[in-house]
């Protein structure tokens, strides 16, 4: 089977986001998956886009939400406004919040009462679930195991979206204690508008430090958000020397998640030719020991054993990180960040007009300094 993916460009600065295109299939023969939507501009052009290369009553048979944040979400309105799916793959917090009522802080909570609350902080997800339903498209959800197409999903499994859920920034306060005792207390402070204008202003003041090949400055215990870990995480294996991982914007939580399934299910890792880097290539999603674990060990300088793909503005200073692009390089990655530019892992697909072969980013020698 080929493969083709493709990363559309998403946002500006402030509005980063993924929207990936995967054709599957054969050159005469082959369907099409939609991941993620971005903002609302990049909806607009993923269906300029479909339409332009696979005609204008071209159909989607997966459309997959990895997560509920509107950086990924918003421009699925755009694509069922449009196009038709046959399939969409996406978690609903307010349905499933009724399962895990126990996990909230307040004691009052009815599971009618709960539901309601959540579906009122999600009103993206809400039109996207409505426009579904309305169009005869096919609901389901991506949790550990399915089968979309040609991937099968590693993580989240139930259970542990469960757990994330009341940690969302969006749903009710979480009880912390009850989160604890069974290992799933991963919340942090949410950023302020103040300090994420801040932390904008400071990047154009970062410091910067040596790393060399052998001494790589990327630490171990990176935290991200309880929603980013809840990313659907998929894994396909077309053969032997062909595999793929799609991460969203999972963490390295939802990243040994997906690492322990694989295992259990005898699915190899450290053999991808195609890897996503995870949200935007920030260095709070990945460690080295988890990179170890998924791609292999540092390879001597030079090795090339698989393309990554990470989804990046082009004016964001903060985003791909510099050291997470020589992390990936150093167990054998060909990284290309889109940055404004549709890239293309053509994946046994012929070439089309207008693209041309990308020049991979190449290892730094100077790197974002930690604060």
């Amino acid at each position: 089977m080929k493969c083709e993916i493709e990363f559309l460009p998403v946002g500006d600065a402030s509005r980063a986001g993924d929207c990936i295109v995967v054709r599957y299939g054969e050159e005469h023969d082959f369907k099409l998956m939609v991941i993620d939507g971005g903002t609302i501009d990049s909806g607009e052009n993923l269906v300029k886009h479909l339409r332009a290369h696979y005609g204008h009553n071209v159909v989607v048979e997966h459309a997959v939400l990895t997560h509920a944040d509107a950086d990924h979400a918003s421009g699925m309105r755009e694509l069922f406004k449009e196009v038709r799916v046959n399939n969409l793959w996406m978690h609903v917090p307010w349905l499933l919040a009724k399962q895990c009522v126990q996990l909230f802080k307040s004691r009052n909570w009815t599971p009618e009462g709960l539901e309601k609350a959540v579906k009122a902080e999600y009103d993206i997800l809400v039109e996207i679930l409505d426009m579904a339903w309305g169009s005869g498209t096919t609901v389901r959800y991506p949790f550990q195991g399915e089968q979309i197409g040609p991937f099968t999903v590693l993580s989240p499994s139930i259970d542990h979206y469960l757990h994330l859920l009341p940690q969302f920034e969006k749903t009710p306060e979480p009880d912390q204690e009850a989160l604890e005792r069974v290992g799933m207390w991963i919340n942090k402070p949410i950023k302020s508008v103040l300090a994420k204008a801040l932390e904008s202003l400071s990047a154009l003041a970062q410091k910067f430090v040596d790393e060399t090949w052998q001494n790589e400055r990327l630490r171990e215990g990176g935290v991200t958000s309880a929603s980013n870990e809840s990313s659907v995480v998929l894994y396909a294996n077309l053969d032997a020397t062909r595999r793929i991982l799609l991460t969203g914007d999972a963490g390295i939580r939802a990243l040994t998640w997906a690492a322990d399934y694989a295992d259990v299910m005898w699915m190899p890792l450290q053999s991808f030719s195609f890897v996503q880097i995870p949200h935007h290539g920030s260095r709070s999603n990945v460690s080295p020991t988890i990179l170890n674990r998924l791609l292999g060990p540092i390879q001597p300088q030079g090795t090339v054993r698989f393309s990554a793909y990470v989804s990046a503005p082009v004016d964001d200073s903060t985003h791909p990180r510099k050291m997470v692009l020589n992390a990936f390089t150093r167990r054998g990655g060909s990284v290309y960040p889109t940055q404004g530019i549709a890239r293309v892992h053509r994946g046994g697909f012929a070439s089309r007009q207008g693209y041309e072969d990308a020049v991979p980013f190449g290892f730094s020698a100077r790197v974002e300094e930690y604060d």
